[in-house]
């Protein structure tokens, strides 16, 4: 029962309705032992042939009145306990969500998609089954169990009693032994379902990918190959849930052959009347609920408890990047200065940036360009904290970076990263996300400077044409400017364009780097892109290999050094000229 002791803290907090809700279980019960005496006493008067019309009407009567207070009762206490449980369901994936959104990369670097997406959903109506079913199963086979067993012994026959309950340390230990068995397999049934998820949401996401290889058979083979683990699981878990009602139905049967020996033992003794040992049957019947109750008790209880492990495990997760307890609510502007002595990835000993050392002065334009995997994200994720620096520090203006408040640092950056991803919403919506309350007037400014406001007109439904999930609808270009569209629309301090030009051509790349030249005037921005031609015009470029700076300094003074920037830059022209000698060709 460790999960209604996890559980306490929400129990306290909804106390009324729980509380509420037991009593009234607590009525119901009592209110279920009137039936089977109002039996035994006409059962002993017709036997005595005393019963009456008046007598019969009156017990007649209240078994109405008894039978009609448990049915408002019942509808009331489900109320109150099921709605109690659907809040926690409710409370339990607000926290999930919202500790999902605080989250940083290495969280969802180490977390899969689909298996958080299992906590979400298959996890947390466990733990709303405990909290809800599981009380009610709980509370409802204690008092059940206990009033119908203090009625019995009290009212009919304590030996009798003690004789039919004899079977029953034996259904509380098997029960148990079943509930531990339940946890462990359970638990890997969850976590096989968590896996199933991830694959169904990455092959649906990857669907173009899969056709354009002609993988499709695989993929299902894998999908059939992962469900059939989950099946297999689950039949695991299902093969000790039938368990349970079998040893129960066992159980209630040696009581009942130990009532009917025993039972017309003391009758013909003369220590029970035919209407008492009629009584003492129907409480017994009574008695079959509670044991059922209790062996499925164990079975909700150890799905919920294995889940509700699996949401706290994944809550604890405490942040990476936090706010700075002393950190300052001061603007974040100023000269950008990074100097950073070298930064590994956690759990990496190998270094991803050495020896970073630049000074980038507000309102100047800084290029970084290098092979691929040389250091040029990374060392975007650090100038946003996306990771601390341990070795080294980078500033704007007067405070380093851990010194801001992070939610300043968000508003100061305008971010458009290598994976342009879009929502399943309209392109206007899709645009003013990071702006909510932005005009169609500001909205559509920002796209003419990305350059992609002729392409929207050209729409059907132009603003408002959805672009299905991910962006499916749209080209890697028209992408790359909607997402450049929303990070310029609220006006950030520091715009960075993480290689976010590479599916446009080369004229309408320069459209919109002139475009923001002409209207970012005294803010700062930072590219970074394999076609040098989009950092041309940067203040200051650095040129990356293997985390190091190898060449620093403007276009002009970069093509003067026979080095990595020359060699590039000449090597792009030549491929440019090429392509173009070869379109005058084709007219």
């Amino acid at each position: 029962m460790k999960v209604f002791k996890d559980l306490w803290w929400y129990f306290k907090q909804e106390k009324l309705a729980y509380g509420i809700g037991i009593i009234i279980l607590a009525f119901v019960s009592l209110f279920t032992l009137v039936p089977p005496l109002v039996v035994g006493v006409i059962v002993d008067h017709i036997v005595e042939e005393t019963l009456t019309g008046n007598l019969l009407l009156l017990w007649i009567g209240v078994l109405l009145v008894i039978g009609l207070l448990t049915y408002g009762l019942r509808y009331v206490w489900r109320i109150l306990i099921f709605g109690a449980s659907i809040r926690l369901a409710r409370l339990l994936r607000n926290q999930l969500y919202e500790h999902f959104t605080n989250m940083s990369h290495r969280f969802y670097q180490r977390h899969r998609t689909g298996d958080l997406m299992a906590h979400a959903t298959n996890d947390i109506r466990a733990v709303q089954m405990t909290a809800g079913q599981g009380v009610l199963t709980l509370v409802d086979s204690l008092t059940m169990g206990g009033f119908v067993i203090i009625t019995m012994a009290a009212t009919i026959s304590w030996q009798l009693t003690l004789i039919c309950l004899i079977p029953m340390p034996f259904m509380a230990y098997l029960t148990s032994y079943y509930g531990t068995l339940l946890h462990a397999r359970f638990h890997h049934a969850q976590s096989a379902f968590s896996e199933l998820n991830d694959n169904v949401q990455e092959s649906v996401t990857g669907v173009r990918v899969a056709k354009t290889f002609g993988q499709e058979e695989d993929e299902v083979k894998r999908f059939k190959a992962k469900s059939k683990e989950v099946v297999n699981k689950n039949v695991a878990v299902a093969k000790i849930d039938a368990l349970f009602d079998p040893t129960i139905s066992l159980i209630v049967g040696m009581s009942y052959f130990l009532a009917v020996v025993f039972g017309a033992r003391f009758f013909i003794a003369g220590d029970l009347t035919l209407g008492q040992l009629t009584s003492f049957t129907l409480y017994l019947g009574l008695l079959i609920w509670p044991m059922l109750a209790f062996g499925w008790l164990f079975n909700i209880v150890e799905r919920g408890r294995a889940s509700y492990d699996r949401i706290s495990s994944l809550l604890s997760v405490k942040q990476d990047i936090t706010d700075n307890k002393a950190a300052s609510d001061q603007p974040v502007t100023g000269d950008l200065q990074v100097t950073i002595n070298q930064f590994s990835y956690p759990g990496s000993e190998e270094h991803a940036l050495l020896n970073i050392d630049f000074t980038l002065e507000e309102g100047r334009t800084l290029g970084i360009v290098g092979k691929t995997g040389s250091g040029k994200s990374t060392l975007i994720r650090l100038l946003q904290r996306e990771y601390d620096i341990e070795d080294g520090m980078i500033s704007i203006g007067d405070l380093k970076l851990n010194q801001y408040r992070l939610d300043d640092l968000k508003a100061t950056f305008g971010n458009v990263p290598q994976d342009h991803f879009l929502f399943s919403a309209t392109i206007a919506d899709n645009v003013a996300f990071a702006k909510p309350a932005a005009t169609i007037s500001e909205i559509t400014q920002s796209c003419k400077l990305a350059s992609i406001h002729e392409d929207i007109l050209s729409f059907k439904d132009g603003y408002e044409t959805l672009v299905g999930e991910r962006g499916v609808t749209l080209s890697g270009g028209q992408k790359q400017r909607i997402s450049i569209a929303r990070a310029i629309l609220p006006e950030p301090n520091v715009l960075i364009l993480d290689d976010s030009l590479s599916a446009v051509d080369a004229k309408t790349e320069e459209q919109i780097l002139k475009s923001l030249r002409r209207n970012r005037t005294g803010k700062t921005t930072i590219i970074t892109a394999h076609r040098l031609s989009a950092i041309k015009h940067a203040d200051l470029i650095l040129v990356l290999d293997k985390g190091k700076v190898i060449q620093r300094g403007t276009h002009v003074e970069l093509m003067k050094e026979n080095g990595w920037y020359r060699k590039m830059y000449e090597r792009q022209q030549l491929e440019e000229l090429v392509e173009k000698g070869g379109q005058q060709d084709e007219t």
